[in-house]
Formats: structure tokens, C-alpha cells, sequence
């Protein structure tokens, strides 16, 4: 079993607008996380667009290989994590907090997201942008909480 941690958690309620801290979010299965933009109130959210997740270790990782340092919140990642690999759970179940997800892609960095941030981002989260996931149960997130893998 692999544990990590919630460290940081932002929400924008509009599209485009800059997400903003939150200490904690409800998040309902197939739904997403409430407040967010990406919130779908009518239980329809497409495959992996629930959750998006980005590990501070690619964001230290960033900063210290290509000099590019992205304010809070600007990676457009709802839940920021820290001791676990993101990329290893494409395909499984883990849970963050009291609410059970499943990994169902790579969140790669895209020209969208370089063109609100900084030149470099897309080079700089190449395979490391975070991950895309689905909500299977409802329950609350906070910073702080436990991200955790269970083995098979």
C-alpha cells in the first residue's frame, strides 16, 4: 500500500477564473466536487472528469529542472497531493480522504493551460501533469487527508 497526502485543495467556480484555496470540498460520486466548474449537477460527468490531481513533487520538480514556478492553484488541478505516484494509478482504485476514486487517465498538460500560466508549462508537466480520476462514493475532502492505495 502506498500513502500520500492531501496538501492543498482549489476550486473555481467559474470557467476560466483562477481556483481559490478551500480547506475542505464535498465530493459526490459522478458529480464531482461541489463549487467547482467542473461540478455536474445532474450525476453525467464524462470518464475522468470528476477529479484532477497533480502531485507537488512535479510542481518542486518543474521549478527545479526548468525554472518555472506556477502561482496556487494555477496548475487548474482540484486536489494537490504530496507521497504518492499519481501515474501509477491509472486503472485503480484509491481513496482520498473518506471517498473511494478510481484513476482513469494521465492529465496531461495542454496549450490551454500554458497559455493561462507560463511559456514552458506543456514541456515542463510533460507525463507528470497530474491525473484525471472518478469519484465512486461521496464523502468529504480536506487538506491534510490521507491518499492511499490499496494492493489488489
Amino acid at each position: 500500500m502506498e500513502t500520500g497526502r492531501v496538501e492543498a485543495i482549489f476550486l473555481a467556480a467559474e470557467h476560466g477564473a483562477m481556483p481559490e484555496p478551500v480547506e475542505r470540498v464535498v465530493a459526490l460520486a459522478g458529480r464531482g466536487l461541489e463549487g467547482d466548474r467542473n461540478f455536474w449537477p445532474g450525476g453525467d460527468a464524462r470518464p475522468g472528469r470528476a477529479l484532477t490531481l497533480i502531485q507537488r513533487e512535479a510542481l518542486d520538480g518543474m521549478a527545479e529542472e526548468h525554472g518555472i514556478t506556477l502561482e496556487p492553484g494555477a496548475s487548474r488541478r482540484q486536489v494537490h497531493t504530496s507521497g504518492v505516484d499519481l501515474n501509477g494509478l491509472v486503472g485503480r482504485r484509491f481513496r482520498v480522504g473518506e471517498v473511494e476514486c478510481v484513476g482513469i487517465e494521465l492529465c496531461e498538460p495542454c496549450s490551454h493551460l500554458e497559455s493561462m500560466t507560463r511559456p514552458g508549462v506543456v514541456k515542463g508537466l510533460v507525463h507528470r501533469g497530474g491525473l484525471n480520476a472518478d469519484l465512486l462514493t461521496d464523502g468529504e475532502i480536506a487538506v491534510g487527508d490521507e491518499v492511499r492505495t490499496a494492493d489488489d
